[in-house]
């Protein structure tokens, strides 16, 4: 039987031979090293360049006890919410030549396994939760690490880490604004758990109260998925029909809500008016034309990022806190609804 084996990738051994040199000198070169005479430099440079030579990026992590990975830890691959986060934090970490990985908190619990051993077991340098795992998971925790977009798992789990997070107390107090600057004043919330969540139903309630009037919250107590927005908003249009106006936690449990409204005949267009909050692609699409608060998650995704390099220059600092401001973008949601109540 013959094998026939395909060209042999060079070595660094193969470099220092062809240049003349140690195989340390190429080491030197390849890390942009000084006191390194420009004679050698050159021919080391023009050994790569002849043979083709590609430096091993696990070596390299190795040798400099560093991978240029981070990890990154969102909450469920089903809740668009994460795609701009991720688009701001690339636009940061890949030209400073990190890498990013994403693990589904969800999907990985369910499969009975840990992401954050995970990215600690493939040398991640650092770490971005964009989730809220439980605090055991994340107890001795040995590489920098900041929070995107929840803040209660920043002051407690990890009091050292970083911050950098939409203002949903704002947010939320935004969304209801909007409703009763409009005229309506029988506005209810459809909520859910988690610290987002809890934010955006303060900023809610905060608004009603001022206004003068109940706030009126159902599933606080829930997941942040279509279905739970469906259920949700059932229980409050049962509990009060009267309502003409919906802020949703977030853009995914508002489809279940317009779902609930348009099984009663309460569509946005001539019904309950509705905001959702993310701003997501679904958001924007014609069919929905949802009205949402924007968190402007590629503009946090982007500071994470970059409060996450600062971290790893100076893993001494104190650690930061971000808010970053949200707008409201008003579609045909809650254009068309009469208010009333």
């Amino acid at each position: 039987m013959v094998t026939r084996e395909g060209p042999t990738r060079p070595t660094i051994y193969d470099v220092a031979q062809r240049a003349g040199v140690s195989k340390s000198l190429v080491s030197l070169v390849l890390r942009d090293a000084p006191h390194v005479s420009p004679a050698r430099r050159q021919a080391v440079l023009e050994a790569i360049a002849e043979l083709g030579y590609r430096p091993s990026s696990a070596a390299s992590a190795l040798a400099s006890q560093q991978t240029r990975a981070v990890g990154v830890l969102i909450d469920d691959f089903r809740n668009p919410w994460f795609v701009e986060l991720l688009a701001g934090l690339r636009s940061v970490l890949d030209p400073a030549g990190y890498t990013v990985s994403v693990a589904d908190f969800q999907l990985d619990t369910a499969s009975g396994r840990n992401p954050v051993d995970g990215f600690l077991a493939q040398h991640a340098d650092a770490l971005v939760l964009a989730a809220e795992p439980p605090a055991e998971l994340l107890e001795n925790v040995p590489v920098p690490v900041v929070v995107a977009g929840t803040r209660e798992l920043g002051a407690q789990a990890l009091p050292t880490a970083d911050v950098v997070a939409g203002d949903d107390d704002r947010g939320g107090e935004l969304a209801t604004r909007h409703l009763l600057d409009v005229g309506h004043t029988a506005v209810g919330h459809v909520s859910g758990r988690g610290g987002p969540a809890a934010h955006r139903r303060r900023g809610y309630e905060r608004a009603m109260r001022h206004a003068g009037l109940e706030p009126l919250v159902a599933g606080a107590g829930g997941e942040t998925s279509e279905e739970n927005g469906y259920t949700a908003a059932t229980e409050l249009l049962a509990g009060h029909p009267g309502l003409t106006g919906l802020v949703v936690a977030n853009d995914v449990m508002a489809v279940g809500a317009l779902a609930a409204l348009d099984e009663r005949g309460l569509t946005a267009s001539g019904g309950t008016a509705v905001v959702g909050y993310d701003n997501s692609p679904l958001a924007a699409y014609r069919h929905l034309a949802l009205t949402s608060v924007d968190p402007h998650n590629r503009e946090i995704g982007a500071e994470a990022a970059r409060t996450l390099l600062a971290r790893l220059r100076n893993t001494d600092a104190e650690p930061r806190r971000y808010l970053v401001e949200p707008s409201l973008v008003v579609r045909a949601s809650t254009r068309g609804a009469t208010a009333q109540g």
